[in-house]
């Protein structure tokens, strides 16, 4: 498999028989990496590319820079509202990243520091094993920008922390810190952020040691859940990118824009 061919992400081998993809989101401005038109159709795409790997065993994935994951670049969102194509194309990948990452059946692993947010963030909380430190901000921001919380959110946020904790993060796009989501049960395990890229490489050549057709047929069972949980999923898609040809998100990437609160 040749993964030169991605741009926005960089990926080596690590690991005994370098069976471990060590998956890097990059940060083009210098600060946090962000989902553009590329970095969005790559993000979805890799994991079909994991999963065809045969010497792949097991995946991490993990931002560059200042933090796991910037969210979608206002380009690409300015795009979206404007151009039904591109609306409809990057649907698609949004939808694709998902059943992605749950279809993938080399077990995944996040490393997520500082903000996490957007696309990184759906596959760092749909990694069979995420990993946060203590101090990252984890934030799905998508009411705030004026659409709804589809890309993840409906399919496992209920399930990782119930639909309580669910409803009040998702509808008021507060932020959560690691160690908090360790504590709700979004993330596996939080730690110090010096423990946090040595405590997922470790995970991670674990289940590379392991049996392969242990690990892989538990996650496939396991990951059903989120499976019966695809038609809400699908809904919440659906209303999200019908909400990026609405006026609410126009007033929403200009408050991004302008660093202020949004007036709906």
């Amino acid at each position: 498999m040749d993964f030169t061919r991605y741009e926005t992400l960089s990926i080596t081998r690590r690991g005994v028989d370098d069976a471990v993809l060590d998956i890097k989101m990059k940060a083009a401005n210098g600060k946090l990496p962000t989902a553009g038109h590329e970095g969005h159709r790559e993000l979805a795409e890799i994991w079909r590319d994991v999963g065809a790997d045969d010497s792949v065993r097991c995946a991490v994935l993990r931002g560059e820079g200042m933090g796991f994951s910037g969210g979608g670049d206002l380009t690409l969102v300015q795009d979206m509202a404007n151009d039904f194509e591109v609306r409809t194309r990057v649907w698609k990948e949004a939808r694709d990243l998902v059943y992605n990452v749950i279809n993938c059946d080399k077990p995944i692993v996040s490393a997520m520091h500082g903000p996490a947010v957007g696309a990184g963030l759906v596959a760092g909380l749909l990694a069979d094993i995420s990993i946060a430190s203590k101090n990252a901000k984890i934030v799905d921001g998508h009411t705030r920008l004026g659409v709804a919380a589809g890309d993840h959110a409906a399919i496992v946020w209920p399930l990782l922390c119930s639909m309580a904790k669910a409803k009040y993060y998702l509808l008021l796009c507060e932020p959560i810190s690691g160690e908090e989501a360790e504590r709700i049960g979004l993330v596996s395990l939080a730690v110090d952020q010096d423990e946090l890229l040595p405590r997922a490489y470790e995970l991670a050549d674990r289940l590379a040691l392991g049996s392969q057709s242990a690990i892989r047929w538990t996650k496939y069972a396991l990951n059903n859940w989120l499976r019966q949980a695809g038609p809400a999923f699908d809904a919440s898609l659906a209303l999200e990118f019908m909400g990026f040809g609405g006026p609410d998100v126009l007033e929403g990437m200009a408050a991004l824009r302008e660093k202020r609160a949004p007036k709906f």
